[in-house]
């Protein structure tokens, strides 16, 4: 089966994509990625080959900068058009002589008119339950104006109404939304729970951390992902380090895109680059991150407490919310947070109740072998189809 599989965004949007491509590849199936330009490179580290896939992510692309707000939506319709209509050629080439189609949220509507087109299957990864609901404003609407565009340039006949029911794997627990599953479990077997995706990949720093870790007591893991950009990184960092020290605790802190890890490690500080989340949480007192979907499930697959200190974008709220509603942890706006806050959310955290719930609800979770092979598996099954209305 020749698979196509097409993520857009950083590496908590590719990822997953990249362990379901594993997994079929592993299974000896012809797979094909196309992946952000910046993201082509951790992809192979994987062992899967991508082609660049639209332009260079907007974060990336300002490289931090900040922007008056005017300047920043011109921008980012002028980059939205831009990269529609990228992903449409990207996609519409890549899928000649495919069997499937897997893409995310936001190509979703380009994938299914690929696959109308050359009458093939497609399917759609999600990682928050929102993930299925139309953007409003002027992006939906540029979105709509970008998809009907290419509708006719494939020489399809305008929509008519809501396209069939595809397959949209939801790569997180059905557990971390209990009302949803409920609402769901009525026949709505097109949107089946997997489990979070991962690689798991080692990096370079792992047995320095794990060895500095094991020469005092587990430390509290901070990292703000690969997708938010610090106007003042040392400040954020140091005001870690002081949360930390006030509590007695350790501090191990993952810079991300901020580039700060020229800072000497100490018995109770230490500043890498980056970690494998599953390696390195296990043996942590709790987490503390952005509230990106992958780290939300590493951490509670260690089965240690969770501090999310959200942005206002994407999924880092819904996260949010979801771990406090498990009772695995809290959250905050990252914007209000301050030493005096972050004392006490990182006590609220670490209290005995929360750290047993939280080794509790690790034992529910579903493990990432177990996720790749039940994506794999319904993307077989779907595949089988070959050609829609088979």
């Amino acid at each position: 089966m020749k698979v196509v599989l097409a993520a857009y965004g950083t590496r908590g949007d590719t990822e997953p994509f990249a362990a379901v491509a594993r997994e079929l590849l592993r299974r000896g199936h012809d797979v094909r990625m196309a992946v952000a330009p910046e993201m082509v490179g951790f992809v192979e580290l994987a062992g899967l080959a991508a082609v660049p896939f639209g332009p260079e992510s907007l974060a990336s692309s300002r490289n931090g900068s900040p922007q008056d707000p005017v300047s920043a939506v011109a921008d980012e319709k002028q980059y939205l058009y831009r990269a529609m209509e990228e992903w449409a050629t990207t996609l519409t080439a890549l899928a000649n002589g495919a069997d499937l189609l897997l893409t995310g949220r936001v190509e979703q509507q380009l994938a299914a008119n690929v696959a109308e087109y050359y009458g093939i299957p497609h399917a759609a990864l999600h990682f928050y339950p929102e993930a299925h609901l139309r953007q409003s404003g002027w992006v939906g609407d540029a979105m709509e104006e970008a998809e009907d565009a290419h509708r006719r340039a494939l020489g399809l006949a305008g929509a008519t109404g809501p396209s069939p029911r595809s397959l949209e794997i939801q790569a997180y627990d059905a557990l971390c939304f209990p009302g949803l599953a409920a609402e769901w479990a009525g026949g709505e077997s097109w949107r089946p729970f997997v489990g979070a995706l991962t690689l798991e990949l080692p990096t370079e720093a792992d047995d320095e951390v794990l060895s500095w870790i094991a020469e005092g007591t587990p430390p509290i893991y901070f990292g703000l992902g690969s997708g938010v950009w610090l106007q003042n990184p040392a400040q954020t960092f140091g005001l870690f380090g002081v949360a930390c020290a006030r509590l007695g605790e350790r501090a191990l802190i993952c810079s991300g895109v901020s580039g700060l890890v020229d800072v000497p490690s100490s018995d109770q500080l230490k500043i890498v680059g980056a970690v494998n989340h599953a390696a390195v949480f296990p043996v942590c007192r709790a987490v503390v991150h952005q509230g990106g979907a992958g780290t939300t499930a590493a951490g509670m697959r260690a089965g240690v407490p969770t501090l999310i200190l959200w942005h206002p974008i994407n999924d880092q709220q819904i996260w949010a919310d979801a771990v406090t509603r498990l009772k695995v942890g809290v959250g905050r706006p990252f914007s209000a947070s301050n030493l005096g806050s972050l004392v006490a959310d990182l006590r609220s955290t670490l209290n005995p109740q929360c750290i047993n719930r939280a080794q509790e609800v690790a034992g529910q979770m579903t493990t990432p072998a177990v996720s790749a092979a039940s994506a794999a598996d319904l993307l077989e099954d779907a595949g089988r189809l070959r050609r829609v209305g088979a």
